[in-house]
């Protein structure tokens, strides 16, 4: 070989040692660096350089946010119902050291844990919490998987319970159940609907026989003044008669017995089987009375 090209060769291994000696890390990702198979250390996004030949990549960590798919499988509940359940998980490395030489198989081991304690935590409820309080159920397996991954070096951000799936049977019945409380409730606003229709019946008859009551009190309290004041205008009648008679005024006696005869032949023919009037023999003594009525009112105007 010519010693011209030794330089060539040099430099062309020098190129080839100083590119083995370069490692570029993407962002999102961390890798770890093996020396001689034993981890050294990590490379976060970025430029770096390392020993060539010596250290290598071992595993690359995609530190992104993750969803783990977690099949869907039976769970049986505490009131011994068997229902169908589907989930997701949602996680990020934060230790990729820990994510890759803690455990093997990264997902397939957070799968298995998520399952292992959906049937725990699921499994100790009765379906119809199951189906009510799945706000719940999300936090109990997020503190449960996420302190058990912890040494994985993984932080599980959520677990979403996407589907629970009772029997047919049962949803039925849940269903019947729920028709049959709705009607429940129908019938209850119906009688409450009737009730308060009577009470407002009630209260207005209450009203009405009140007002009633207080129109009799007010026509009795009319009547009765009516009467009093007829009884005044009859006392004062009664008192000037009387005072006329005193004075030896007869005029006066035979208007006050005139009237008291016509008042009574006027309801003797006001009768309403009454057909023939006969009048008594006495009935000249009425028509001299009102001849004395007759001279009692010129009398009277003429004062």
């Amino acid at each position: 070989m010519d010693a011209s090209f030794l330089p060539y060769i040099i430099v062309a291994l020098a190129i080839v040692v100083l590119y083995a000696g370069v490692v570029t890390v993407r962002q999102g990702f961390n890798y770890t660096i093996e020396r001689f198979g034993k981890y050294t250390r990590t490379l976060a996004p970025g430029f770096h350089f390392v020993v060539p030949f010596i250290d290598k990549v071992g595993q690359r960590i995609n530190m992104m946010e993750q969803v783990l798919d977690i099949p869907s499988q039976e769970v049986i509940s505490a009131d011994n119902a068997m229902v169908r359940i589907d989930a997701l998980c949602f996680f990020m490395p934060v230790n990729a050291a820990k994510a890759s030489y803690e455990v093997n198989d990264l997902e397939h081991a957070l799968r298995q844990l998520t399952m292992t304690n959906i049937r725990t935590v699921l499994g100790s409820m009765e379906i119809d919490r199951m189906l009510s309080e799945r706000d719940e159920i999300n936090s109990r397996l997020l503190s449960v998987v996420d302190a058990a991954a912890e040494p994985w070096g993984l932080k599980v951000n959520r677990i979403e319970i996407k589907d629970i799936n009772p029997p047919q049977d049962l949803v039925d019945a849940m269903a019947n159940q729920m028709k049959a409380e709705r009607e429940k409730r129908a019938n209850i606003l119906e009688a409450e609907g009737h009730r308060q229709a009577a009470i407002l019946k009630a209260e207005g008859e209450k009203q009405s026989q009140i007002l009633e009551a207080e129109g009799r009190r007010e026509a009795a309290f009319r009547d009765a003044e009516a009467r009093e004041r007829e009884a005044e205008a009859e006392a004062k009648a009664t008192k000037d008669v009387s005072e006329a008679i005193a004075a030896g005024d007869k005029n006066a006696l035979n208007y006050f017995v005139a009237q008291s005869y016509v008042a009574a032949i006027e309801k003797l023919a006001s009768a309403e089987n009454q057909k023939v009037l006969v009048l008594p023999t006495e009935t000249t003594g009425m028509l001299g009375a009102l001849d004395g009525v007759k001279e009692l009112l010129k009398g009277a105007k003429g004062s």
